[in-house]
């Protein structure tokens, strides 16, 4: 795989384009589903569970780490990383709250269809009206 890593800032300056960017690499989902069903892993373990060089592994980390989702400490000679669950739940709060606006949206607009049929007319004859 010849991923290259993004540039500092080419994810997105908001946290939600950092984490889309991140999740939208299929590799990148599995290496955090993995984190979040075993814990902590180093790279090598990672690697040993997927089938992508060790290197890459490294690559798709860096990448997560930008986007504030795993995080990476020191142990010895190995890098333990671990999920960051912030930015997950961050982004789920603006995803609900972009929903949540979309069902407002769109209950109003069955409001308004309910209404014209009920009453027969079409918004463009009512303003036609005197």
């Amino acid at each position: 795989m010849n991923e290259e890593r993004p540039s500092p800032g080419a994810l997105g300056d908001d946290p939600a384009s950092r984490v889309f960017a991140a999740l939208a690499d299929p590799t990148r989902r599995q290496v955090l589903g993995l984190l979040g069903a075993e814990g902590e892993r180093t790279a090598t373990a990672l690697a040993e569970r997927l089938p992508i060089s060790r290197q890459a592994i490294v690559k798709h980390l860096a990448v997560l780490d930008e986007a504030g989702l795993v995080t990476g400490r020191r142990a010895g000679r190995e890098v333990r990383y671990a999920v960051r669950p912030e930015a997950l739940e961050a982004t789920a709060r603006w995803m609900a709250a972009l929903a949540n606006d979309w069902d407002r949206r769109l209950e109003t607009i069955k409001r308004l269809a309910e209404t014209t049929e009920a009453t027969g007319t079409t918004a463009s004859e009512k303003d036609r009206e005197p």
